[in-house]
């Protein structure tokens, strides 16, 4: 006998792959904590490759990863049109936040950066394939 199976909706599928997404990312941050450096660099106000943590670069860097955070509610709250073309646009926009941000990083960073843009990817494919309703007149 064969087990069942759940057909997910779309915006569940999509809720669930920017959670994924927001997993990786802060995993990436943590993880970027051990590499040797970053904790003293933090200490004299650099963030990386941004430069000088200013309040500009903190308040941009929490707005960019505050907008994927959001979308883990929104798939599930936005009515499906504006829901559909978020996840299209921003799905390609951190896709390419990402692939961006790949050179010259530590090799776990770039492992987590291709699920990542896998992840993002599929928000966009699945966002574009969104079923269209079935008419019953």
């Amino acid at each position: 006998m064969g087990l069942e199976e759940y057909r997910a909706p779309t915006k569940v599928k999509l809720a669930a792959l920017w959670t994924s997404t927001m997993f990786c990312y802060v995993y990436g941050d943590y993880f970027g904590l051990y590499v040797t450096g970053t904790l003293a660099d933090m200490n004299q106000g650099n963030m990386g490759p941004l430069g000088r943590a200013t309040a500009a670069v903190l308040t941009g860097t929490s707005l960019m990863m505050a907008v994927p955070s959001l979308m883990v509610a929104l798939s599930l709250l936005l009515p499906a049109r504006l829901c559909r073309w978020a996840c299209i646009v921003l799905g390609l926009l951190y896709t390419a936040i990402m692939a961006a941000s790949v050179p010259g990083s530590e090799p776990f960073y770039k492992v987590l950066a291709a699920i990542e843009m896998a992840l993002t990817l599929a928000i966009t494919v699945i966002a574009v394939r969104w079923p269209r309703e079935v008419r019953r007149d």
